[in-house]
């Protein structure tokens, strides 16, 4: 009995640590094409590179090749690109603050293009792998009882917004529709080639922990994969997803969430360790695809927010030089960005806290 229990344990150990560790590869590849972007574009245009680093906090491995640092840290919340002159002025010919703005800038924004990139890949190898069909935006038909064909819903119609919410993709219908609060939602649909305008149709909804579901009650049309839709929707999804985290952050900013509900890198490897064993378990890795282009575009999206210590922060003192035709002074925004990078390390602690609590709850 002794020895079954053991075996019990040692599996179910083995099973999380195996699907954690699956996690935290995939995580650092994302946050390591992030960095390679930089990485790229600043060799490309002959800007010396003191550092290339993995992971944040202390070494775990390094080497130096040539002028550069290559190192892997022992926290995977991130890593970096340290360039010569990009945080103080350099009199080296070779330093980021001597490029022209336009190189500047595309050094900066390299990291976040190179994480929306991935996600259209990853999402490409989705839609062209599935054993489903490709979701449109067209209604197929209705649920028996359904309540959205009495408020002027029909078969054939094209939905192409909701809500105000121009739809990029079958993937925008659950995401927009989700955000109603009553049931209640504005579509402007294609029908018989014109637009026509359906305002307050209703779908029922039911509570689940003090949260108001919508019951979906209309089936789209699905189309087979093939080369010309599968590309289609690798960017209109994409920029469904993109979107999803703009309108996501302006719920938090608005009070809709709150902040308690944002994951950090803990809560993000505990998600992908979950999927993953699902995976496994299921052989079906459209789950596990999805989450790792959901996260790679959340990445490359949330570093062009204009926030001090976001790739988002500098481009908009690069705009700001544009603007001005000189730059601000290096000594100023070093301090925005070192006041940014403080806060943004206390909302670190602070989602990483929640994160964990979440997972000992759950």
């Amino acid at each position: 009995m002794v020895k079954i229990l053991l075996e019990i344990t040692a599996s179910g150990v083995w099973s999380k640590v195996w699907t954690i560790a699956v996690a935290l590869l995939f995580f650092g590849v994302i946050i390591m094409i992030h960095e390679f972007g930089h990485f790229i574009c600043a060799k490309l245009c002959k800007v010396k590179v003191n550092e290339f680093s993995i992971g944040m906090g202390p070494a775990v491995f390094k080497k130096k090749k040539g002028e550069t640092t290559y190192a892997v840290r022992c926290l995977p919340i991130g890593g970096y690109v340290s360039m010569e002159g990009e945080d103080e002025n350099s009199t080296d010919e070779r330093a980021f603050n001597n490029k022209p703005l336009l190189q500047r800038i595309l050094i900066v924004a390299a990291g976040a293009i190179m994480n929306l990139i991935l996600g259209v890949i990853i999402m490409a190898v989705l839609l062209s792998t599935t054993k489903d069909l490709i979701g449109t935006n067209t209604i197929h038909s209705f649920y028996d009882g359904a309540t959205s064909v009495n408020y002027g819903l029909q078969t054939g119609d094209k939905i192409v917004k909701i809500d105000g919410h121009k739809v990029f993709s079958e993937r925008d219908l659950s995401f927009l529709m989700g955000r109603s609060q009553d049931g209640v939602i504005d579509f402007t649909v294609e029908r018989n080639g014109e637009k026509v305008e359906l305002n307050d149709v209703k779908f029922q909804t039911t509570e689940q922990n003090g949260v108001t579901l919508i019951t979906y009650d209309f089936i789209i049309v699905g189309e087979k994969p093939t080369f010309k839709n599968v590309v289609k929707n690798s960017f209109t999804q994409s920029a469904s997803i993109a979107r999803l985290v703009w309108l996501s952050l302006f719920d938090i900013v608005t009070g809709r969430y709150g902040a308690s509900e944002l994951a950090g890198p803990v809560g993000t490897v505990d998600i992908i360790a979950d999927v993953t064993a699902a995976a496994a378990t299921d052989r079906n890795m459209d789950n596990l695809l999805f989450i790792m282009a959901l996260i790679t575009i959340n990445l490359g999206v949330a570093n062009l927010l204009p926030l001090p210590a976001l790739d988002g922060g500098r481009l908009f003192f690069l705009i700001i030089e544009a603007i001005r035709r000189k730059p601000i002074n290096p000594k100023y925004e070093g301090y925005v960005h070192a006041a940014g990078l403080a806060l943004l390390m206390l909302l670190m602690v602070f989602v990483t806290y929640n994160d964990i609590v979440r997972i000992i709850r759950s």
